[in-house]
Parts: structure tokens; C-alpha cells; sequence
């Protein structure tokens, strides 16, 4: 006879204090992404909830099961809410749900804003790694936006092994641009580190291009920048104009999920009336059965799989359990009794 599991709720400091490694998250969300490209998940498509009131916000629910090592069901609960950073919060706030893969149960609620910025960082770090196995290894990079998503990417790319001659900066916001590069100082990073004054001198600086801003729609909008044929590491997915999508190499994490809601390549669809742009999928890299070409531009756009989310975020309920630092919550399955 099953059980209810037991509720726990894990917040943002024991999160934080679990995911200390990263190089075991990249290699977590490795696997998640192979279990999914291997058809051992179900992610649907991610649900927006957007107000009239507020068109620059949104709150999205990505539902997913992922199996393998993982066997688990759940959903995230996501917030993007741009006017926060005015006051100095983080745009994101986030949680997760674990549910029982025998029961349906839900086990534990996790702060995942945190979850969230590692598996996408994670997601990230992976791909950089996998795209430069036919090129050589970057020693510069640029990062578009500076917020705490950047933040993470740089993490992760340094927990990664990448070390950087040089750091380019750009910001729209000189304040959020200084900040980072005081950040970046006092982490001890190694190289020069540089701010640039436009948005061409940012791309042309680096072999590595990392975008992860909040654009709405494509604010970059010149293929010739990109002559030099850099890794792009299109996080925020609507930074690039259809024309640099379609004269480069492009690698999604999810065909399906990347071509919508107007994201970069899904203009570029629409442009089109094709998909022939995409050249597959990470999981395709990761298995080598896609050509990476090195005379073009090559761009990774993740749309962010809620199956990352449940293979992190389960990692996390396990070793926080192990070390004693969940938080039970008593009785709060209270009528299960089908016949009181």
C-alpha cells in the first residue's frame, strides 16, 4: 500500500549551499539533457502567464517528468518581473515542486531561482565546452547583460576550467556594467577586464560571446560583427536579428520548444517558412552526429527545459536530506483517509 512521502521545504541559503560544485551540475545537466534526448522525459510546452497592465512582466509554469537516474515529475513556477532590478532585486524569483513518480505526491517546494541560474549557467558552460571541440579554446569573451544570470554563466564557465585573457562588458546601463566588472575584480579573475562602449566593439572583442539580457526583440542587428566566427551563447534568445540567425550555425536545446513566442530563430522561421537553419540540437553534439562548421558564426539557443530544472533540483532535495538541512513540514497531507 503506497504512502503519502513526506513534505519538505528547502530554501534559497540550503539550495545555494548544496550547489558548491560545478562541475558535478554540469555533468547532471549532461545527463538530463541526454535522458531527454533519448525520450526518457515529457516537457511540455511552457505556459505564460502575462497582465495587460504589466506587458514587460510575465510569470511562466514549466511542467515536466524526467526518468533515467532522475524519475521524477514536477513543475517550476517562474517569475520575470524586468522593474525589479530598479530597486536592486534580482528580476527572477522562483519555486519548484517535486511530485512522486509513483504516487503524484508532491515532496518538496524548493526556492529554485537559484536552481534555476545554475542548470541555465550549467546548460551554458556545457555548451561552450561542446562547441569548441573543433575550435580553439576561447581566451576572450564578451557578456551582454550583467545580471545575475551573467553572473552565474561566468561562474560556471570558471568552475568549468576557461580561463579568459580578457573580459568584455556591455551593458546598456554603465552602473550595471561597473558593477559586474567590480564583481568580476574582486572574485580574483585572471586577464584584463574591459567595458565597451557599443554593442559592435563588444561582439567584434571575443571569440566567446555570451548574451543574457532582458530584450524583448532583437536589438543586434549586423552580420558582418560576427565575421570573426565566435561561439554565441544566445541565453536571452531574442538578442540576434533573423539575418545573423540564418548566416550562422545553430544548435537549440529543443526544436519544438526554441521556435516559438518570438524568440530569435522562431523570426527566422517565420522569415523563412522553414527550419533548415537548425543544424540539431545539443544532445546531437553531445551523441557527435552534427557538423560543426568553423567558417560561420556559431550560436547555441537554449529555450530552458523544465526537465534541467527537476534534475538539478532533485539532486538538491537528496543531498539536502542527507545532510539533515530539509525542512519537514508535519501533517500536511491531512485527510487521507478515502473514507473518514
Amino acid at each position: 500500500m503506497s504512502t503519502a512521502p513526506q513534505f519538505s521545504v528547502i530554501g534559497g541559503g540550503v539550495v545555494n549551499e548544496v550547489l558548491d560544485d560545478p562541475k558535478t551540475i554540469v555533468d547532471i545537466v549532461r545527463r538530463a539533457y541526454i535522458a531527454h534526448g533519448e525520450q526518457q522525459s515529457v516537457n511540455p510546452p511552457s505556459y505564460f502567464l502575462r497582465f495587460p497592465d504589466r506587458p514587460d512582466s510575465r510569470i511562466i509554469a514549466l511542467p515536466a517528468s524526467i526518468g533515467g537516474d532522475f524519475g521524477v515529475d514536477g513543475i517550476k513556477w517562474i517569475s520575470s518581473f524586468p522593474g525589479n532590478i530598479t530597486s536592486g532585486l534580482p528580476r527572477a524569483s522562483a519555486v519548484l515542486i517535486l511530485n512522486d513518480h509513483e504516487t503524484g505526491y508532491p515532496f518538496a517546494c524548493l526556492e529554485s531561482s537559484i536552481i534555476s541560474a545554475t542548470r541555465t549557467a550549467a546548460s551554458a558552460a556545457l555548451a561552450a565546452a561542446e562547441l569548441h571541440a573543433g575550435r580553439d579554446t576561447p581566451r576572450t569573451v564578451t557578456f551582454f547583460g550583467t545580471g545575475l544570470i551573467a553572473r552565474y554563466i561566468e561562474k560556471y564557465l570558471h568552475g568549468s576550467g576557461f580561463t579568459f585573457d580578457q573580459v568584455t562588458i556591455f551593458d546598456t546601463d554603465a552602473r550595471y556594467a561597473e558593477g559586474f566588472r567590480s564583481y568580476l575584480t574582486g572574485q580574483g579573475r585572471e586577464g584584463e577586464i574591459g567595458i565597451a562602449e557599443t554593442a559592435e566593439e563588444a561582439v567584434r572583442a571575443s571569440d566567446l560571446v555570451v548574451f543574457a539580457t532582458t530584450a524583448g526583440t532583437p536589438h543586434v542587428h549586423e552580420l558582418s560583427w560576427f565575421a570573426h566566427n565566435p561561439v554565441v551563447l544566445h541565453i536571452s534568445l531574442r538578442d540576434l536579428s533573423p539575418e545573423i540567425i540564418l548566416g550562422s550555425t545553430n544548435i537549440v536545446d529543443d526544436v519544438e520548444h526554441c521556435l516559438k513566442a518570438d524568440t530569435s530563430p522562431h523570426l527566422a522561421e517565420q522569415a523563412t517558412g522553414n527550419r533548415e537553419f537548425i543544424a540539431g540540437t545539443l544532445y546531437d553534439v553531445l551523441q557527435g552526429t552534427v557538423e560543426l562548421p568553423t567558417d560561420r558564426p556559431l550560436v547555441f539557443s537554449p529555450f530552458g527545459l523544465g526537465v534541467l530544472d527537476l534534475a538539478v533540483g532533485s539532486t538538491v532535495y537528496r543531498e539536502a536530506l542527507r545532510r539533515g538541512l530539509a525542512a519537514p513540514v508535519e501533517n500536511f497531507f491531512h485527510d487521507l483517509s478515502r473514507y473518514a
